[in-house]
């Protein structure tokens, strides 16, 4: 064998894996058809990388299994790669709901990643592109990459090719095939995380607030029966092509996942029981615009008002109007055309399905020695590092076992 591991993809979980498998002796060779390492973790975060989140499980994950994820998590904690960055000299920061980033550059987790892999031996190609992945021949159990600068043969194969995300920076389908080409079943990859596109009618009043920015809660309307889905309270943002934010981005996932596709919900006033604010305010003379300008941006609150027809001072509008009006600020029902597509997600929903692997070790069941880990495989995580946590999980899996 020219080695014992060859991790394809040199991304968070392909170089956290890498680094594994080489500190425990094993000759690994990690191959990545990229000019540059880590795209992806360069560009996270607004360049800091949103690297872990303090309080991390597997409710924080959407899967067909959603409990998969449960052993790598518990065995490589946010807490461990804490250690790591800090055993490095990497400053980082706390913010909003446990979100950890760098102080300075995502380029220092990515310059960290290469130092572990380099001092445990691991040898590098890239840019190489791969050409074909066959099992050996007469029963030998192990793998032949052939690329184009050669071919290599090893006793284990690691799968760390990502998703479909972001395009431009080199996402494909390879992995997938992979998968397919070895009999494994794939959950239809869709885009997750992603900004929300919304009907040319819909754009037509509110696309020219493109910018605005505001608190609100996010939910999907229609819900699987007996799934338990959350609601994110964050930003929510206005564009010229629908709704973004990190709320609108939580959501999405769900809304993806979910199959109907119906409308998302949108409370408006978080803090504020709009029953007895609107009846505090009853016998004003000004309209529902200018009142919820108070809570929301003027050109939107007024907007929102017009669309619905309650344009005529408080004081005439009857308590069943006033009623509407406050259970629609709890829960607008927008609904989406669709989303912005693989080109404006941050992860994909969907990929090597769960049933296939080892939860222990995310070794195919019916490959021995073939491991999927990171984006590939059907574990997406929720906005606030949640999924740079199960890369790093995933790979540490893998590459304490191959």
């Amino acid at each position: 064998m020219d080695f014992d591991v060859i991790v394809l993809g040199a991304g968070a979980a392909g170089m956290m894996c890498a680094a594994i498998a080489g500190q425990r002796g094993r000759r690994v060779l990690l191959i990545d058809h990229a000019t540059e390492l880590a795209e992806k973790i360069r560009i996270s975060g607004g360049g800091r990388c949103n690297f872990t989140n303090r309080d991390v499980g597997p409710q924080n994950f959407l899967s067909r299994n959603p409990h998969f994820c449960r052993s790598a998590l518990a065995r490589y904690t946010p807490r461990d790669f804490i250690a790591l960055i800090e055993r490095h000299n990497i400053r980082y920061h706390e913010r909003n709901l446990g979100q950890l980033f760098c102080d300075d550059s995502a380029q220092q987790i990515i310059a960290m990643l290469k130092v572990e892999c380099d001092a445990a031996g691991v040898q590098w190609a890239m840019p190489v592109t791969v050409e074909r992945v066959a099992r050996l021949a007469d029963g030998e159990q192990g793998f032949e990459v052939a690329t184009t600068q050669g071919s290599h043969r090893s006793r284990a194969l690691v799968v760390a090719t990502g998703g479909l995300s972001i395009p431009k920076i080199g996402a494909t389908p390879f992995g997938y095939r992979l998968a397919e080409q070895f009999g494994l079943n794939i959950v239809p990859p869709k885009p997750a995380l992603v900004p929300l596109a919304l009907p040319p009618e819909w754009l037509e009043r509110f696309g020219a607030l493109s910018g605005s920015s505001f608190d609100a809660v996010m939910s999907c309307v229609e819900v699987p029966r007996g799934a338990d889905w959350p609601a994110f309270r964050e930003a929510a943002l206005v564009t010229h092509r629908g709704l973004s934010g990190p709320s609108i981005l939580q959501v999405s996932s769900y809304w993806q996942s979910g199959g109907a596709r119906g409308p998302v919900a949108m409370d408006l006033l978080p803090d504020v029981d709009a029953g007895a604010w609107l009846n505090e305010h009853r016998r004003d003379q000004q309209g529902l615009g200018a009142l919820l300008a108070e809570h929301l941006p003027r050109r939107f609150a007024v907007s929102f008002a017009e669309l619905h027809g309650w344009t005529q001072p408080l004081a005439q509008l009857s308590n069943a109007v006033l009623g509407t009006i406050a259970e629609t600020l709890k829960g607008w029902p927008i609904q989406p055309s669709g989303t912005l597509g693989y080109a404006k997600a941050e992860v994909t929903l969907g990929g090597v399905d769960t049933d296939a692997l080892s939860q222990q070790t995310l070794e195919a069941r019916s490959v021995p020695g073939l491991y999927f880990i990171g984006e590939v495989v059907d574990v997406t995580g929720w906005l606030g590092g949640y999924n740079f946590q199960w890369a790093w999980a995933s790979g540490v899996a893998a590459g304490s076992d191959c």
